[in-house]
């Protein structure tokens, strides 16, 4: 087994034990690896131990990636970094799905750059957890009309809610506000289930708080080879 495959083993076990005590099945869950910094050969790499969900927080490596990795069939590619609207074009030509919409000028700068032949984009609306404007995120009192703009885009489709946890506060307390959330959008759009919350640190309170989709990096990919 190499290094990679063992360290996605047990991330993948440590996963499936904190749903467990959480009473959830793990097949509910979505494992995302983050793979930025690192080379198209290590999306190779985890594709080839049966990862279909990647994910990157920069809109050039992930148009790169993707490109690199055109070959490798069924990945699904999650944008989980702030998105600049001028790049909204790109981001929308190359993800599946994008976690941190945080406002309604991006929602409107996605949906524009839909071309006639394009599918319906999956988007999550993001959600700042802290009392810092300049975290990404939209502020709470702002979730619902923006959820709404995203429900009358018709490209987009509304998957949920996405959250950072502050560095400040016990994750789990951050979590269960973001439940909260999560059940506003639901009755707004009751189909949007998804809530991405969790990463290497705190992805067992997440568990146990409702996330759907965890986002893993260096637990999984190690450290960035410096030769790369």
């Amino acid at each position: 087994m190499t290094e990679l495959a063992q360290r996605l083993a047990e991330v993948d076990a440590r996963i499936a034990a904190a749903a467990r005590s959480a009473g959830r099945d793990p097949a509910e869950l979505t494992r995302i690896v983050v793979t930025k910094f690192h080379p198209v050969a290590l999306v190779r790499e985890l594709h080839g131990l049966g990862v279909k969900d990647v994910g990157e927080n920069r809109q050039q490596e992930l148009t790169a990636k993707r490109d690199e990795a055109a070959g490798l069939a069924g990945l699904v590619w999650h944008f989980v970094g702030q998105a600049q609207t001028n790049k909204a074009r790109a981001i929308r030509r190359a993800a599946d799905v994008v976690h941190s919409v945080d406002r309604a000028r991006l929602v409107d700068a996605l949906e524009s750059a839909a071309e006639p032949d394009d599918g319906t984009l999956d988007v999550l609306v993001q959600i700042n957890l802290t009392d810092d404007p300049g975290r990404g995120g939209v502020q709470p009192s702002e979730l619902e009309p923006l959820a709404e703009r995203v429900v009358s885009a018709a490209t987009l489709r509304l998957r949920g809610v996405m959250a950072v946890a502050p560095l400040d506060e016990p994750p789990a307390a951050a979590f269960e506000r973001l439940a909260g959330y999560a059940a506003q959008v639901r009755r707004i759009a009751p189909d949007a289930a998804w809530i991405s919350a969790g990463m290497t640190a705190d992805f067992a309170e997440a568990i146990a708080c409702g996330a759907t989709h965890l986002r893993i990096g260096t637990a999984i990919t190690g450290p960035r080879d410096s030769r790369a």
